[in-house]
């Protein structure tokens, strides 16, 4: 799998959106990022999972999936090794961020909208 790979499957997902954040891809649903490419240089994709759902991936396949380092890994930010992904695992990997980052938006309460799609230069 690569970046490519990445996006196509993301932006498969029902209601994702492709937004930028910090000069990298993100992936949002409801207007919140549930994935980015922001390490795509190194070879990453980047899931936003749960501290528990992290344990798990990392436990069951520490050759694919990493914990970001810092604050974000501790609280869930999760790198998986795209080189190492194959389209299944890849797809259900960022099926549960997709998933957890609509159960968050629906227990906030927030009405949620998509961000205005940005041009890219």
């Amino acid at each position: 799998m690569n970046a490519a790979d990445f996006r196509r499957i993301a932006l498969s997902l029902e209601g994702a959106e492709e937004g930028s954040h910090m000069g990298a891809a993100d992936f949002r649903v409801g207007g919140r990022i549930f994935a980015t490419l922001a390490s795509q240089k190194q070879g990453y994709g980047n899931l936003m999972l749960t501290p528990e759902q992290q344990a798990e991936f990392v436990a069951e396949l520490p050759e694919v999936f990493v914990p970001i380092a810092g604050g974000w890994g501790r609280m869930g930010a999760t790198h998986i090794r795209l080189a190492a992904a194959n389209e299944d695992l890849l797809a259900g990997a960022l099926r549960v961020a997709w998933k957890l980052r609509i159960e968050k938006n629906a227990r906030s309460g927030k009405k949620t909208r998509p961000r205005a799609k940005r041009r890219r230069a």
